[in-house]
């Protein structure tokens, strides 16, 4: 069904949209507000002409509730931890609560998550590792709810904020420390490949690689998950390799903790038989024996901007450009890398 008015422009009233989407004022009114008493052809009937309309709901603060939601695909890990941290401050500034929410490690929440998000009627979404389907950022924009990705999983497209951090230079700079102290053996386990700050890091391993003329060796580079007990796993597969690696990025602080109790296992020791390189830096990088040389992401502070970015979006009277923005990654050198026993 099309409208017979030119998209983009906010001219029908509701009682008009009714007649088009063949339904009552009432129910354009329950899709509007995020009732969930709408059958869903009908909602998605009624959302595509609200989306012609270019209808948007008036950014009124006194009609939100004093919340910011906040998604994870997964939360089970410290890295959670320091998002949450980093939105909780700036939430907390502003007078705000935080509603935590996980899909299950879906990269995308299911269709009763962004209903009930509309019914919330939050000051904005966060979505970590996340994105939204086509029909869930239209539900969010006809209700001027805001929305950031931070760290997205994929390309979130040109009209999508998001906040993001130096991944390719990150696995650059891991892999170029390793090399500079003598290694041409150098593997990498990385995060899931579905993931684009998972592929960035291993192309800045490459690149690293390739800029210093040693060969890439695609046996090297085995998938993670990014959790411990892949990088234990995948590390002993690397580890029992006759011709094993003599240092690997670990694409990130979990898995190389994973590797480390592989090398333990195994018998080598850390860093005089295996130089291990992390990304993240969370506080257990320092804890472990021995320290963690790893690349810092700011995680605490990617999530700040985002806070402040979706509360910023939520402010603003007229649309804006989506503003992408990354934050840089660098290298900080502890005592799990040494040069090789060869060299």
């Amino acid at each position: 069904m099309k409208p017979s008015k030119p998209a983009g422009t906010q001219t029908a009233t509701l009682a008009e949209i009714a007649r088009e989407a063949g339904v009552s004022a009432p129910t354009v009114s329950k899709v509007l507000n995020g009732r969930a008493d709408v059958a869903p052809a009908t909602r998605t009937r009624v959302e595509e002409l609200l989306r012609s309309y270019g209808y948007r709901r008036r950014r009124a603060e006194a009609s939100r509730s004093p919340l910011i939601d906040l998604v994870f695909h997964e939360l089970e890990s410290a890295w959670a931890m320091e998002v949450i941290r980093g939105v909780e401050n700036v939430a907390r500034d502003a007078g705000l609560s935080v509603v935590l929410s996980e899909s299950a490690g879906r990269l995308t929440p299911g269709r009763t998550w962004a209903d009930q998000v509309a019914a919330r009627r939050p000051h904005g979404v966060i979505l970590v590792l996340s994105g939204l389907d086509e029909s869930q950022r239209a539900l969010l924009t006809s209700r001027s709810i805001p929305f950031v990705v931070m760290d997205p999983a994929g390309d979130p497209g040109p009209d999508v904020p998001s906040i993001g951090a130096t991944n390719w230079q990150g696995g650059l700079a891991a892999t170029r420390h390793l090399v500079e102290l003598g290694h041409t053996r150098i593997g990498a386990i990385s995060g899931p490949v579905r993931m684009m700050c998972a592929r960035a890091r291993v192309d800045g391993y490459r690149a690293a690689l390739e800029t210093a003329g040693v060969p890439v060796d695609p046996s090297l580079i085995v998938a993670g998950d990014f959790h411990h007990d892949a990088g234990y796993r995948l590390g002993m597969e690397l580890l029992r390799r006759p011709d094993r690696p003599t240092a690997v990025f670990a694409g990130n602080d979990l898995q190389a903790l994973g590797l480390y109790e592989a090398a333990r296992e195994l018998g080598l020791r850390v860093p005089e038989d295996l130089s291990v390189v992390g990304f993240d830096d969370l506080p257990v990088a320092r804890w472990v024996g021995p320290p963690l040389t790893t690349v810092r992401q700011p995680l605490t502070e990617m999530a700040e901007a985002a806070a402040r970015l979706v509360l910023e979006l939520g402010r603003a009277e007229d649309e804006r450009a989506a503003t992408r923005v990354e934050l840089a990654t660098t290298l900080v050198v502890r005592s799990s890398t040494a040069a090789p026993q060869e060299a």
